[in-house]
């Protein structure tokens, strides 16, 4: 607790009657910090923070990378933005050595300041000299040194495009709406002068500088798929001190970093997109060490040996191995609609495809929340939004608000008991044709773009048998692996647990999960714990040894 006669060496509050003095004791916070740790975070609430002892840095993320901007002394504060304008904190805090703040927050400013009128003047003053340099900030442009050439519309450059958005990589994108037809595209080019023609999701992650190989043969923790709970287990056996690595086919989020809007996530009141969610967390296990692979998939699992063979002939060892896979979108039994993949017709729906959407007639096959926020966030863009729905009703299938939501919406047309029966384009879609499930009647209408989302699957057939999975091809745990016939052992698998000891089943892939992004991300939590405890039922040597 910090006394009278420290605020008094402070040049702000030195001047300031007893009283106030006083009163500052009792309602402040404060905070010791080590070097490193952060005091505020961009888009924190508002609250006013002063430097007592050692030194702070401001940080920004400009352009998606973190930027030093500013550093704070003893007597400076922090704060003064937010406070005069009501917002929330623009910039970051943290302690760049060890370090004492004082927090003030808004009750505790307020007090002071009618005890004290020379001190909201004081910091009004200074947010206005620090407003000008974040503008000159905002209005940077974003620094790349890669650029990304292709026709409009082309399915192979809109799926790179995807694939360097979603691994958080900063790039131009060329659009071309007369290409010359003898040229190869897309073309990837690199500051340095280099071009790749037609290059695969490897080469990309390559040249970009995407880690494609792991960095050691053994792990403590080998995470198999990197949606909510694989890299949420991530940040937890990082920051625990495990060596971790999370193997991941294209990009972290897994299908939560495809959802335009995730709106039931506790913690953010006005929603996130899954991108954003997806971006954030993969800089958390990063910033803990954790290690993130892309383009690479598991192609064979070993329970015993507790080893994965990838593609291209790696065999990583692990002391425990998690599996979160997650679930593949179901594809749709219309012949002439898989034809026409990437050419109009794509699975799931992303904000990197709004690109696709500007003036389109955009229809969507799908009853569940993911299809509901995708329809919402396509009519910003969209001539018209079609949502296409096999049931009589979408009242079961989606939540509440977002039927409010669509019903609201002048631009979103839901239609039910309708079915995709075929499609027509000569070189992208332009028309389908659809059934109305009551009459049987067929008839066709203009669609430029088609999202289909009908729910998922779990791809499981390439694990051993070992590895005990239910009817439909999701992996069982816990009470369900004990009784699987599969289990060997004296003591019971932990809750998730599969019938293999030490191979861990979380998420989406988990035979009884529930379908959401909070609870991946509790599973993925839960995970490393139950690696603890497995661990100190089963010595090994630590990977990092």
């Amino acid at each position: 607790m910090i006394t009278v006669d420290e605020l008094r060496s402070i040049r702000i509050f030195a001047s300031l009657p007893q009283d106030a003095l006083e009163y500052l004791t009792r309602a402040v916070e404060d905070i010791r910090l080590i070097a490193g740790e952060y005091f505020a975070h961009e888009g924190d609430e508002r609250a006013l923070f002063v430097v007592v002892e050692g030194r702070a840095e401001i940080t920004k993320v400009v352009n998606g990378e973190e930027r030093v901007i500013g550093t704070r002394v003893p007597g400076r504060f922090f704060g003064e933005v937010p406070m005069t304008l009501s917002t929330p904190f623009p910039a970051s805090g943290r302690a760049a050595e060890a370090a004492r703040v004082l927090k003030l927050d808004i009750t505790a400013f307020y007090t002071l300041a009618a005890l004290a009128p020379s001190v909201p003047t004081r910091v009004a003053g200074l947010a206005r000299r620090y407003l000008d340099s974040l503008q000159e900030l905002a209005a940077e442009r974003p620094d790349t040194d890669i650029r990304l050439i292709g026709p409009r519309g082309d399915p192979r450059t809109h799926e790179i495009a995807g694939f360097l958005a979603r691994n958080q990589v900063a790039f131009d994108r060329v659009t071309l709406d007369a290409p010359a037809e003898s040229a190869r595209y897309p073309v990837l080019e690199r500051e340095d002068g280099e071009a790749l023609l037609e290059p695969t999701m490897r080469e990309v992650a390559e040249a970009t500088g995407l880690a494609v190989r792991p960095e050691h043969s053994r792990y403590d923790v080998v995470i198999v798929g990197g949606g909510p709970a694989g890299i949420t287990a991530a940040v937890n056996g990082a920051a625990e001190g495990l060596r971790t690595i999370v193997i991941e086919s294209l990009a972290p989020g897994g299908q939560a970093g495809t959802s335009t809007r995730i709106e039931n996530y506790t913690g953010f009141p006005f929603g996130i997109s899954g991108d954003d969610l997806a971006s954030r967390a993969l800089k958390q296990a990063k910033r803990l060490g954790g290690e993130i692979v892309v383009t690479r998939t598991v192609e064979a699992v070993d329970p015993e040996r507790l080893e994965v063979r990838l593609d291209g002939g790696d065999v990583l060892g692990a002391a425990a191995l998690l599996l979160a896979t997650g679930v593949a979108w179901r594809k749709l039994p219309v012949p002439s609609i898989e034809r026409r993949i990437g050419n109009g017709v794509h699975y799931g729906a992303a904000r990197s495809d709004a690109a696709l959407t500007h003036g389109a007639q955009v229809c969507i096959v799908g009853a569940g929340n993911s299809a509901g926020q995708a329809a919402l966030f396509f009519a910003r863009h969209a001539r018209s939004v079609t949502l296409l729905v096999r049931a009589p009703s979408i009242e079961v299938s989606m939540s509440r608000y977002l039927i409010d939501q669509l019903a609201a919406n002048d631009g979103i047309r839901v239609e039910t008991r309708t079915e995709v029966v075929d499609a027509h384009g000569a070189e992208r879609l332009e028309t389908i044709e659809v059934r109305d499930r009551a009459t049987g009647i067929v008839s066709a209408r203009r669609c430029d773009v088609l999202f289909v989302m009908i729910g998922a699957d779990a791809m499981t057939g390439w694990l051993p048998d070992v590895i005990a999975r239910d009817a439909r091809g999701y992996v069982v745990a816990g009470s369900e692996a004990a009784a699987s016939g599969h289990w060997q052992l004296d003591r019971r698998p932990f809750d998730l647990e599969t019938s293999a000891p030490g191979v861990f089943a979380i998420g989406d892939v988990r035979s009884g999960s529930v379908k959401r992004v909070a609870a991946g991300v509790g599973e993925g939590g839960m995970a490393i714990a139950f690696v603890h405890q497995y661990l100190a039922l089963t010595p090994t040597e630590p990977a990092g040894s």
